[in-house]
């Protein structure tokens, strides 16, 4: 038997690091929303109880250190009902990008195996496996719009935002998470953007003042490293978006649009300038 499940990328529309925790994870806060870009994972039951993981990225590691591998690992280990499995996942999110396509995956084997083995477990059932793999997988298997808060595994869901196009795009870099953090943790000082103030304004419908309060302070951290993030963020706007801002760690950068032809041509541009490899014109979901 086999199930065949997506797993979404997400971009954050607002992220603050509030400070740390005693245990070294991060005290965050984040409005987070998946979008259409997404990788697909196929799952077939296996006699034994061995993991075999491939990915038709073949930069990608299929080996315990993967994080589907260990999403697979750690529902065996929290379900004796579920024996090996074998994953396939074809790639299209970028790695390293600050789309959480690591915890997508992770997110998608955990819903996988979940409908292969039909445990039924509840979205807080999924969401205590996710946690343990990594601070994104609970926003990814729950999906949509929510506030994040603590290591992200504090969500609260939110309204959908307004159907818009956005346009993502990732220079051909990739950006160590770990060092990003490291350095926004030797700065002394540094603008907060609203979270909660954004999460109310999602709840309240008002979409011109989450774009307003759009922010992530990672980018004081990224874009001074990567030039192609002010350049993309220059032609999204210069081409009509409604504002752009890198996710996550970085280095990709988003954009919103009302209108699919501009975003359609802003990705053309970004595309012939050559400052970054490929760009998706997705949905928010």
């Amino acid at each position: 038997m086999s199930v065949t499940v997506d797993a979404y990328a997400k971009i954050n529309m607002g992220l603050d690091v509030l400070g740390r925790f005693p245990n070294g994870y991060h005290n965050l806060a984040m409005v987070m929303q998946t979008i259409s870009l997404k990788d697909v994972i196929t799952l077939e039951e296996r006699e034994d109880n061995e993991i075999h993981l491939s990915m038709t990225d073949p930069s990608l590691p299929t080996d315990a250190s993967n994080l589907a591998y260990k999403a697979a690992a750690k529902m065996m280990e929290a379900y004796p009902l579920v024996k090996g499995v074998n994953i396939h996942v074809e790639k299209t999110i970028p790695k390293a990008a600050g789309l959480a396509g690591g915890s997508a995956d992770a997110a998608g084997v955990i819903n996988g195996i979940d409908k292969l083995y039909n445990l039924n477990l509840s979205l807080e059932d999924k969401c205590a496996v996710g946690v343990k793999i990594g601070a994104d997988v609970p926003f990814c298997i729950l999906g949509h719009t929510a506030l994040a808060e603590g290591i992200g595994e504090i969500l609260t869901p939110l309204k959908p935002l307004p159907k818009h196009k956005v346009l993502v795009a990732k220079p051909d870099v990739d950006v160590s998470t770990k060092e990003v953090f490291e350095a926004i943790d030797s700065k002394d000082s540094y603008e907060h953007p609203q979270i909660k103030t954004m999460a109310e304004a999602v709840e309240g419908g008002d979409f011109g003042k989450v774009l307003e309060l759009m922010g992530n302070v990672l980018e004081l951290v990224t874009e001074p490293k990567v030039k192609e993030i002010t350049l993309i963020k220059e032609v999204m706007m210069g081409s009509g978006a409604l504002n752009a801002m890198m996710s996550g760690s970085g280095p990709t950068v988003f954009g919103i649009y009302d209108d699919e032809k501009k975003a359609r041509k802003a990705k053309e541009e970004i595309e012939t300038k050559g400052y970054a490899p490929a760009a998706f014109v997705c949905d928010f979901v």
